[in-house]
């Protein structure tokens, strides 16, 4: 038996085409240790790939010395893997006896008396029908039914997810006996801050796919300003606090658990706010509300022919700060519609109540009223998203909130055209906001004080904040910008590598058009689909589209899964070449991946670190661009340049590798479809070449004629 009981390493998943898994690496050895992340992240793909769920296109999964990776679901789960997976998945036709004798195995540690022992409950009602029970006691039996043959190794996916409080309370006292008895090891999937760094010994942060840092749970548990860094934790609540509604386990609240699991570790010192779930309301109940309320509701405000500016956020918690921000903007005549983002039930005064942006949702509000915070607050930010969109009627936008109230908000700002104006007043303005304001256009506003009453300090933030937007609104409608000679716009991808082409192309194309180059970066290539999204471009010259790389290998730039989808949902002509893909970007040497040490490097500054990408990398890459490029329907050219496709991807320099470059532009021939809007274009030149420049502007003015 190996000290690393679970070790996953450079974990690559795919559905499709989108990059569910990219390059994850976790180690496990004993006790528990808990992988935390918003919804969306990989979390549950994580386990379904451990458990043989789903296929891996690279990577490997050993469980105590021995190779997983590509073993049936059966095989894994003999050698010693329980799972509980998200959502429980009982048996419909099985009582709760029969789930257990079904699964017990002889000699295990975990009997069926044992189980009825540790939970009362399920002793109980034993003949009761699996999927009759409630969600507490359901929980209970799917963890029971993991534990029965007796694991080494217990993959969790959400255990406490939607359960009341004392049966988290439980779950958490059961998942400390397991830990502590040193049989049993956990990799725990969670949303619940205060559940993993109770239970846990070390945390996994897991963001868009990627492991983001690793650290012991104590350290995690007691650094605030850490908590809001690494996952947007921080303040939700407001002065006002709520009562749940009794919840359905309520009535077995005083149940006591057995001796052996009670642990003198209770959650005292969780933060409140992340650990106390809002209250269950049916779907119907909360559609009803409102309905009740009306007549006490104020007539909305009027908007202007022009539209409304949008004030948006909880107004459950935030009610003063958000009321002070629409009383200003009207103050100063500006049209504004409220929007209540709230998740806790609460009646709502605002024009546009929560139940009204939750039915935006594409699973209808009952995806977001589900009682649960974590997943309610990530559905509505979803849900409202879509509102904004739909709108199409919206002169501005501004909101007050912390964290979480931001992570609401600013998604819909995203959504929005570039220009439109957009104010977010922010306790975690002073920070690290890249994943807030993305590629928009989102003024961030640091609030000095918490965003929690009206004092002399948050007055003249908010007014400020208020006033620069209604100046924004109002001199915008007076003043459209205007582009001196009204040449359209187009957008140009650059890195350093491929300069001299990007600006000989510009050279040929700045006395007709207006070029907008944009550093491809990550955020640089996002901001030049959004100002495609927003009607701003007439073409698109995507010479360097490295950032795919960054996206498939884990590098520091990366795209995101999107990388093209401006340019097929807009159909603007479209010109696009392999510029930079020879290279995955990382910072200093030392942030390299341990799994890519033996690979080819080339230092470009202290702090750029550049990888040559291998054959087998540029394979999947050419055949991922050129199934985006299949979806096109506009007018598309791209552009292979057979003699290199960066500086350093040139005869003697570092990067010149012929076989990869083959197995790049092989996979995207093989891929790629052509149509009569649709070619590829080979040139015998460097991409740096001024034969290379010439060859685009022509394919270029082809497009656009």
């Amino acid at each position: 038996m190996t000290d690393t009981l679970l070790s996953v390493r450079g974990l690559h998943v795919y559905y499709g085409a989108s990059h569910a898994l990219q390059g994850v690496d976790i180690a496990l050895g004993r006790g528990v240790h808990a992988v935390l992340g918003r919804n969306g992240m990989g979390k549950t793909t994580l386990c379904q790939a451990i458990m043989g769920l789903v296929p891996l296109r690279s990577g490997t999964i050993r469980f105590d010395g021995t190779d997983i990776a590509g073993l049936p679901p059966n095989k894994i789960a003999s050698l010693g893997i329980g799972y509980t997976p998200q959502g429980r998945r009982l048996w419909k036709s099985l009582s709760v006896d029969e789930h257990l004798r079904l699964c017990a195995v002889a000699n295990s540690p975990w009997s069926v008396d044992f189980i009825y022992d540790t939970f009362p409950r399920l002793a109980e009602r034993r003949s009761t029908g699996g999927t009759q029970l409630s969600g507490g006691e359901q929980q209970m039996l799917a963890i029971a039914r993991a534990l029965l043959p007796g694991p080494r190794l217990l993959v969790m996916d959400e255990p406490t997810e939607g359960l009341a409080p004392v049966i988290v309370d439980r779950v958490v006292q059961l998942l400390q006996k397991i830990g502590a008895s040193g049989e049993v090891s956990v990799l725990l999937v969670e949303q619940n801050l205060s559940v993993a760094t109770t239970v846990a010994q070390d945390i996994s942060i897991m963001v868009n796919g990627r492991i983001s840092a690793v650290l012991p749970a104590a350290q995690l548990a007691a650094d605030r300003a850490l908590q809001e860094r690494l996952l947007g934790v921080g303040r939700h609540g407001g002065t006002e606090s709520f009562t749940p509604a009794p919840p359905e386990d309520a009535a077995r609240a005083d149940e006591p658990l057995p001796k052996k699991h009670t642990s003198p570790n209770k959650h005292a010192s969780m933060p409140r706010n992340d650990y106390t779930p809002p209250p269950r309301w049916s779907r119907e109940a909360w559609e009803e509300k409102p309905k009740q309320q009306s007549a006490a509701r104020p007539p909305p405000h009027s908007p202007a022919p022009g539209g409304s500016v949008i004030v948006a956020g909880t107004f459950d918690t935030k009610t003063q700060e958000l009321t002070f921000l629409r009383d200003r903007l009207r103050a100063q005549q500006i049209a504004v519609k409220t929007v209540d983002l709230s998740t806790s039930g609460k009646s709502s005064a605002a024009d546009i109540p929560p139940h009204r942006v939750a039915a935006c949702h594409p699973g209808g509000s009952g995806a977001v009223m589900t009682g649960d915070r974590g997943t309610a607050v990530a559905a509505m930010a979803e849900a409202f998203q879509v509102w904004a969109r739909q709108d199409g009627n919206i002169r501005g936008m501004i909101s007050a909130a912390g964290s979480g109230g931001t992570a609401l908000a600013t998604p819909a700002m995203r959504a929005l055209p570039i220009g439109v104006p957009k104010v977010m007043i922010s306790t975690v303005a002073s920070g690290d906001v890249g994943h807030y304001v993305g590629p928009s256009d989102i003024m961030m506003m640091y609030s000095v004080t918490d965003v929690q009453g009206i004092n002399r300090i948050s007055a003249q933030v908010l007014s400020n904040g208020a006033d620069a937007l209604a100046g924004a609104v109002r001199f915008r409608a007076s003043n459209p910008p205007q582009v001196a000679g009204g040449k359209p716009a187009l957008g140009l991808t650059m890195f350093g590598v491929t300069t001299p082409a990007v600006q000989a192309i510009v050279k040929g194309l700045e006395d007709r058009y207006e070029c907008l180059t944009f550093h491809a970066t990550g955020t640089g290539g996002q901001s030049m689909e959004k100002l495609a999204d927003s009607g701003m471009l007439a073409g698109a010259l995507d010479i360097s589209t490295t950032e795919v790389c960054d996206m498939m290998m884990g590098g520091a730039m990366p795209a995101t899964e999107d990388r093209f989808g401006a340019f097929i949902r807009t159909r603007i002509p479209y010109l696009g070449s392999t510029g930079a893909l020879d290279m995955v970007n990382w910072q200093a040497p030392e942030t390299v991946p341990e799994r890519y040490k033996d690979r080819l490097f080339y230092r470009h500054n202290p702090q750029v670190t550049l990888m040559r990408t291998t054959a087998d990398e540029n394979r999947r890459m050419g055949t991922w661009i050129a199934e985006r490029l299949n979806r096109m329907t506009g007018p598309v050219r791209f552009l292979l340049p057979r003699g290199g496709v960066s500086a350093l991807d040139a005869p003697g320099q570092a990067f010149d590798d012929p076989t990869a470059r083959s197995a790049l532009f092989d996979a995207i021939r093989q891929t790629f479809d052509p149509a009569p809007n649709r070619q590829l274009v080979e040139i015998d030149s460097h991409i740096n070449d001024p034969g290379f420049a010439a060859a685009a502007l022509a394919a270029f003015a082809a497009i656009v004629k």
